[in-house]
This record gives structure tokens, sequence and C-alpha cells, in this order.
């Protein structure tokens, strides 16, 4: 396997990696090498062996002389006093450096060409790609190892946050490139058709971001670790602190319902930002932020919580096609939630009945929450829905699909 990452927290991965393991397989997941941050080699309990590749000369001196990336400024909305608005913090225009934009993509070229060279010395069986970004270095190490390639597209990355200047050069590479792959996998139903129609490929093998089955327990994490003085009802969210999220509207929400906590778990560009709204708004006791905490640590907060929740907006594809693993995370919680109302979100909320949907505006929002903080007879009805709920939407109940694949491919 192949990621574009440092493999410290990637889920998803493990997972597959976790499962293939159990079936018999040897799995090797390769992966970027940080120093003084990473291993270069080690393997994680379970036997998922991990080789991360360090980045080249170039990253080292990039760093040594101060050529970091540039943090992007936010700002918040014009009308970030009035509770009505969901105009999004949004980014200032921060122009990066011309040597910076020069030496970025020579270093991702020297970095992959570690990561082919660590594929083909491996002498895989199989090469599984894991998103975009390594799908053209996976490639070339199948084609010169002379294996099958897999491809795992964890998201929709022509119409993806973040990936609009590039939207154009991911179609071509996906269009030239999924065709080619023995089999391919992605993670709901919609993208699954999209990917199919888009390229002209078999429809993918599903497997949902959902989290391993664990043994639920009572927890009072968020409440102990924040010192929370009122014993008023915590609605999580847990995730990246990102825009398109519709984090911003979680901190409106707070000004206009009462007795209650809104907990924002993870990391990312607007956390500061949304401090500084909450700040303004006059919320900052009612809304609380967690940085990012160890993923075997997680599922206690989670739990801890009340209500979970998950306000995308339909900023793009990806996101109106995501059945969302906070979903998953919540359920295997025992939590209600509450949820934009999008396609695979739905599907999965009203078949298990374990939770509200909402609209993307501030009152359809607003409406949910107060339903559910209003009627504790129907929270408890989602909160028991939930926990009947949990073995069915766990990794382990889907796992055999990705068996199954790999029995197929290897046969």
């Amino acid at each position: 396997m192949i990621v574009w990452n440092e493999f410290l927290t990637d889920a998803r991965v493990l997972k597959e990696a976790q499962s293939l393991i159990n079936a018999g397989h040897n799995v090797t997941v390769h992966a970027i090498h940080t120093p003084n941050k990473t291993k270069e080699r080690e393997v994680l309990p379970g036997g998922v062996k991990v080789v991360r590749v360090t980045r080249n000369a170039l990253w080292g001196f990039r760093k040594r002389f101060g050529l970091k990336p540039r943090k992007k400024a936010f700002h918040l909305s014009e009308n970030n006093s009035n509770s009505q608005s969901t105009k999004p913090i949004s980014p200032t225009n921060v122009k990066p450096s011309r040597f910076k934009t020069m030496l970025k993509p020579m270093m991702r070229a020297l970095t992959h060409i570690g990561l082919c060279r660590a594929l083909v010395k491996s002498k895989p069986d199989v090469i599984h790609s894991h998103d975009v970004n390594t799908l053209i270095v996976a490639w070339i190490a199948s084609k010169i190892a002379r294996v099958p390639l897999v491809y795992d597209a964890h998201e929709i990355s022509t119409s993806r946050e973040g990936y609009q200047k590039i939207r154009k050069y991911v179609g071509w590479v996906e269009k030239k490139l999924m065709p080619k792959a023995i089999a391919t996998i992605t993670t709901t139903d919609m993208r699954a058709k999209f990917f199919a129609r888009a390229y002209g490929i078999p429809r993918p093998t599903v497997l949902q971001n959902r989290p391993s089955f664990y043994e639920l327990k009572n927890s009072n994490r968020i409440r102990d670790e924040l010192s929370l003085e009122q014993q008023w009802p915590i609605i999580v969210y847990q995730g990246g602190i990102q825009p398109g999220r519709g984090l911003e509207r979680l901190v409106q929400a707070a000004q206009v319902i009462n007795n209650v906590y809104f907990v924002l778990i993870g990391s990312g560009r607007l956390v500061q930002p949304m401090q500084i709204m909450a700040e303004e708004l006059g919320v900052s006791d009612k809304v609380k932020f967690i940085p990012v905490v160890p993923l075997a640590e997680l599922p206690e907060y989670t739990a801890s919580a009340d209500i979970g929740i998950q306000p995308i907006l339909n900023t793009c594809l990806n996101h109106y096609s995501t059945d969302s693993n906070k979903l998953f995370e919540y359920v295997l919680a025992g939590l209600p939630v509450i949820a934009t109302d999008f396609p695979e979100i739905r599907k999965i909320v009203n078949q298990y009945g374990v939770g509200e949907l909402a609209d993307e505006s501030h009152e359809g929002l607003v409406f949910a929450i107060n339903k559910l903080l209003q009627d504790t007879q129907l929270r408890e009805k989602y909160k028991l829905n939930a926990l009947k709920a949990r073995k069915e939407l766990s990794w382990e109940s889907q796992e055999k699909a990705l068996v199954n694949l790999y029995q197929k491919i290897l046969n």
C-alpha cells in the first residue's frame, strides 16, 4: 500500500491493512518519513509493516532557509455579529514566494521517485494506491514490478475543497489510470456511480469509512477535561476544523440556543478564527475547543457527549456525496445525531433512525438542535437505535468485501 502522508492517523488505511493481514496476507504501507517525527521502519501492533521514505534533500534545504508554507490568513464574515449570517470565514490572499512555487513540485517529484523505488524493492504481489496523489507513482511501480494495481479513491478529488486549481489535472490522471487498475474502491454508493460514469469503469467496490467495533464505556472525558461548570447537554463535532464544514454555524447557533455546550475536537485552519468569532459573538463560554486527540482515545471523548453533529455544507460534489465518517463514529458511541440532509447521510439516518436531518440554513440547523434538546424522549429513542445499530455500522461488518476483492485479484 502507498499513502501520501506520514501514516500516523490514517484510520481507514490502517483498518484495510489489518483486515487483509487477518485474512492471511502480508501488508506493508509505504508512507512519508519526517525526521525527528516518524520512524523510517516499524511494525505496528497487529502486524502492519510501515516503510517511510525520507523527504529528499531539498526538503531539508527548504526548512533550513525558512521556506516553509505560509499560513493562510482568515477573516470573519462582515456580518459576523448577526446570528442569521451563514457566510463562512474565508481566506485572505496570501501569495506564496516564487521560489517556493518552483521548489514544491521538485520536492514532490523526488519524494515520489523514492516511494516508487521502495515499492518495487518490496517485491509486492499487488500495489494498492490510496487517493489520487499516489496514483501515478503506484501505477509506474506496478508496471515496473509487473503486478496488479488497486486504486482506492477516498474522495472525489475533481470536486473537492482545496483542489480547485488542480481539478483538471486530477481528472486527467484518474481518466487515464483508473481504467488500468485491476480493481477500484471508494467510500459511498454515490461516489461509486460517479467514478463508473465519469471514467467508464466497472462500479468500484464500496467500503464506507466506518470505525472498528469496540466495547462502549461510560465517560465524562469532555466535561472533566474542560471543567464544564453547568450540567448542560454537550453537542460534539470531531474532525478537521476546515472551510466548508459549516462549523461557523455552530458558533452562530450558540447565540440563540441556551443551556448547551458546543465542543469541537480537532485541528485546522479555522480554529483560531472561530475562537475569535466566539469571543466577538459573546459565546466563548458555550463554544469550546479540544485539540486533536489520539485515535485510540477518541471514542472516550465521543461517548462523553450527548449529541453528535455534522453541519457540512454543499460546497462541492465531494461533500454532497459523503456519508461522513463522523456519522458512524457518533453512532458507535451511542449518540443521537444531527446532520446535513445529503443523500448518503440521509440513507443512514433514516434507515437506522438515529437522529435528525437539517438543511443548510441557519434556521434549519437551529430547529433540529432545539428539537433534540427539548424532546428528551426523542433523544433517548435515537440513542437506543444507535446502540442497536452499532455492530452493523462498524468496519467489521463490511471488511469481507475487501477480503473477497483480494481473493479474486490474487486468484
